[in-house]
């Protein structure tokens, strides 16, 4: 028989199955496609995907700081609790998405009347058990009772402030335009009881910056025992900005401080367009804030306090501006 004069190497390959060498092909696998290609946010190497996991860690973040009261589906700061603050609610007309009323509730006149309000508003009216009443408000003292608010509409700043100097040049408003502007007012509370001394008063509307300031929630309203349902609230995107384009259009600003130049007494700029600004107990004014301002001005108190806290210089502020544009103090 004939020896075979092949290499060896290739006689072994002969009988072997599947691609020869130099064909291309290592299996059929590696022929296959790797299916579509993945979009740029999915591409863990690309600036698309960076940009997308940094919006989703900022969402995540703003609804893990968004208050929420245990076991409910409210923000604590969307609901009013108890009879009275529910029916003074209710007879504001705040906005309200419905009202929840405890099924083994103990009926009197009030909540008769919050039943009868609600009617007549076409306010939604939901029966549920106690223990969810006291998840919803947080255990507060809810009385079996409680309103889910709409949440708060805010003007813009600027154009609020230009819409009260309009209303007094046409003699809707009796008196030149008074506003009060909140300087990184953070409790609610404070910003209620703010907004109560300013009703009593005449002012027209509250001016709050958007970052760094408590808004207009249930703690706010309650607190403003109702006057947040009459008096307004518009919001700055920058506060420091939006007092300059207001002084641009006639407005004078004075900031509260304990040592301003100016004493509140016989306060020159009182029947002026006038925007009052007070700031955090703590702090005080903001340094950009109070160099935006026309005049510090000082309430003269004894000297065994130290401060008065925002809501009383407000209200002590407003009280004194009232009797000089009355005619009542002496210039």
């Amino acid at each position: 028989m004939a020896k075979d004069s092949r290499p060896k190497s290739a006689a072994v390959r002969k009988g072997k199955k599947g691609p020869t060498a130099g064909s291309g092909g290592q299996g059929r696998r590696k022929l296959e496609g790797k299916g579509p290609t993945p979009k740029a946010e999915d591409r863990v190497y690309h600036k698309a995907h960076k940009q997308k996991v940094l919006a989703e860690r900022a969402a995540a973040k703003r609804e893990a700081n968004r208050p929420r009261t245990r076991g409910s589906g409210y923000g604590a700061d969307d609901v009013v609790a108890g009879r009275n603050p529910v029916l003074e609610a209710l007879a504001e007309r705040v906005p309200v998405k419905e009202m929840l009323i405890a099924t083994d509730i103990d009926s009197d006149g009030r909540v008769r009347e919050a039943l009868q309000h609600c009617a007549e508003q076409g306010v939604r009216v939901r029966e549920v058990p106690r223990r969810q009443l006291d998840n919803v408000t947080g255990d507060a003292v809810h009385q079996g009772l409680a309103l889910v608010l709409e949440p708060y509409e805010y003007a813009d700043a600027v154009e609020f402030a230009t819409e009260e100097l309009e209303k007094a040049k046409k003699g809707y408003i009796p008196h030149q335009p008074l506003l009060v502007a909140c300087d990184s007012i953070t409790d609610p509370r404070n910003l209620g009881a703010i907004i109560r001394a300013s009703a009593a008063f005449g002012v027209g509307g509250v001016l709050l910056p958007e970052r760094r300031s408590a808004g207009v929630t249930a703690t706010a309203w309650k607190t403003s025992a109702g006057a947040a349902a009459r008096i307004p609230a518009a919001r700055a995107t920058n506060l420091t900005q939006a007092l300059k384009e207001a002084k641009k259009l006639g407005y004078f600003v004075i900031g509260l401080d304990g040592g301003g130049e100016m004493e509140l007494p016989g306060l020159s700029l009182a029947e002026e367009p006038l925007i009052v600004v007070v700031g955090s107990e703590g702090k005080g004014l903001s340094r950009l804030v109070a160099e935006t301002c026309d005049a510090i001005v000082s309430i003269p108190i004894s000297s065994a306090a130290e401060s008065l806290n925002a809501s009383m210089a407000v209200g002590i502020s407003l009280y004194e501006i009232a009797m000089l544009r009355q005619g009542v103090r002496g210039k």
